[in-house]
């Protein structure tokens, strides 16, 4: 008589757990950026020309598609799919390694009585190399959007930046806004989604769930708008140079252009790609990453 042998499923550790939080964060990110796409089309003419997108988000919508039909509002999916799938990876496994290693630093007991420091911290860490990884796909993104006759596409796109620009003023004069709009915004969204998880489990609610992310959307802004504008086209002297240039012709106002696409867009990134993230971890096993809320 066969004898029935029953398999317990092993969880995964190191490398094998860490690629598992990397594939999931790369396909929440990548999907989620990719589908808004059209509103980042929009945020970004709106940034870049002020005096044809006027009238909103959705009179620019509608600007778009008569003057240069619906396929316009996919100018620059691909390195937008491709970079955001890359930044995903870097972001979300990197915060879950680097949480793990500030909670073994200070020991766990400091750990819960510090988590939104730790929280704050290991997802800042991991955006900053996130961000690295990210500026040449989202230089050429913004140049794929604010001149359609740059190139076709993702690949030859690239290829000219890096031809006549180089890698450091093509790729990466964006580097300073980039930074400053994705650290306070990633850095909210873990923090905020983390101690709105640990309300939940206490049953205590949670309707401010993205305001944080929201307020860190409005903050970044100023950021957001001086990276579309120096990746742009090239220009002359030094990047801190070219930067504070822009900021001073732009003034406050000008500065926070393009604000109600951003917040909609932060809204809708935020939500589905912590629901995105949390069900394919399940879905690949990975659910042992180390938590540290206060029971």
């Amino acid at each position: 008589m066969a004898s029935l042998t029953q398999t317990t499923a092993v969880e995964p550790k190191g490398v094998a757990l860490y690629a598992r939080f990397a594939l999931a964060g790369a396909i929440g990110c990548g999907v989620t950026h990719g589908a808004l796409t059209p509103v980042d089309v929009v945020k970004t003419r709106i940034q870049l020309d002020n005096k044809t997108y006027n009238k909103g988000m959705i009179n620019s919508f509608g600007k778009i598609i008569r003057n240069e039909g619906a396929g316009a509002l996919l100018t620059g999916f691909g390195p937008t799919f491709i970079g955001y799938s890359i930044q995903g990876a870097f972001k979300f496994a990197g915060y879950e390694f680097w949480k793990k290693t500030l909670i073994d630093y200070v020991g766990q007991e400091n750990a819960v009585k510090n988590r939104t420091a730790i929280y704050l911290v290991g997802s800042g860490i991991a955006e900053f190399f996130a961000s690295v990884a990210l500026c040449p796909l989202e230089a050429t993104r913004i140049r794929l959007v604010s001149q359609p006759t740059f190139a076709t596409g993702l690949v030859s796109g690239f290829s000219r930046i890096l031809k006549e620009d180089g890698v450091m003023r093509g790729f990466y004069s964006g580097f300073g806004p980039i930074i400053f709009k994705q650290l306070p915004y990633t850095m909210a969204k873990f923090a905020v989604q983390e101690r709105a998880a640990e309300a939940i489990l206490k049953r205590v609610g949670d309707p401010d769930k993205l305001l944080g992310c929201v307020v860190a959307a409005i903050v970044s802004q100023p950021a957001d708008t001086l990276l579309s504008k120096i990746n742009k086209a090239s220009g002359t002297g030094s990047i801190f140079t070219r930067l504070a240039g822009l900021a001073g012709e732009l003034g406050v106002r000008g500065l926070f252009l393009g604000l109600g696409p951003r917040v909609v867009m932060v809204g809708t990134l935020t939500a589905f790609q912590f629901a995105i993230y949390g069900d394919l971890k399940k879905a690949f096993g990975a659910t042992n990453s180390v938590e540290i809320r206060k029971s």
